[in-house]
């Protein structure tokens, strides 16, 4: 079992971090940050890298600090009314090597103070993306309930994601499953708490949680024609 890659210092420099979310305050605290979240960070996505490719060769573990499967700690504030210029968690998602950015197939991380979240899918696909997954669906029907029927996959694993309030255009509003085909995210997450995060072997247990979810993730892939 690996050791603990993240510890409670982490989760203090990120409850300081949402009572101090600025400028000053982050460059002060820098040290902290690079020591007790990035590096940390960086280094479970290291680990997490050959049990990635156990559960599929296509997703990526990319331990860089720019360009990598890390997030940036910085927020994008130019078209948002909150200005706070730092992101309050710390997270990575580990996509396909076809995939350019966060909206393409992938396994994601969220470590928050409040809950960790595991996730896979498909977050905001564009239009194209989100028609293939669609039309699979209505081809292979069976695919799609096996694929998020399996006890493997309910016992831990929630659909979630934003929904169209109605069937989306083209598509028979009676389909036995309409409530599908209106998902506008194809994600699955797992809610965990924070305290799970610090316990030895987490990389593993998260590496155990994508591999529950690998025929969903097989099924999206391949309905966006990608090998999985």
């Amino acid at each position: 079992m690996t050791q603990p890659h993240f510890t409670t210092e982490m989760f203090e420099f990120l409850t300081d971090l949402k009572a101090n979310n600025k400028r000053e305050w982050f460059q002060a605290n820098k040290k902290r940050y690079e020591q007790h979240v990035k590096e940390p960070l960086l280094r479970f996505i290291t680990d997490f890298g050959p049990l990635l490719r156990e559960i599929s060769p296509h997703f990526v573990a990319d331990p860089r600090p720019v360009g990598g499967s890390m997030f940036r700690i910085y927020r994008d504030v130019r078209f948002a009314k909150n200005k706070s210029p730092y992101k309050t968690h710390a997270a990575a998602q580990f996509r396909h090597t076809a995939g350019k950015d966060v909206h393409a197939p992938g396994f994601y991380l969220h470590l928050d103070t409040e809950l960790i979240h595991a996730g896979t899918g498909l977050w905001h696909p564009d239009s194209t993306a989100l028609a293939a997954i669609r039309n699979t669906i209505v081809d292979d029907p069976e695919g799609w309930k096996n694929a998020v029927s399996q006890s493997k996959f309910t016992k831990r694993h929630r659909l979630a994601g934003e929904s169209l309030k109605r069937p989306p255009r083209g598509f028979d509003s009676d389909h036995p499953l309409v409530e599908d085909l209106k998902r506008k995210d194809f994600v699955s997450m797992v809610d965990l708490p924070p305290e799970a995060a610090l316990k030895p072997g987490f990389v593993d247990e998260f590496a155990g949680l994508c591999a529950e979810a690998t025929d969903f993730m097989r099924y999206l892939t391949k309905a966006v024609g990608l090998e999985f």
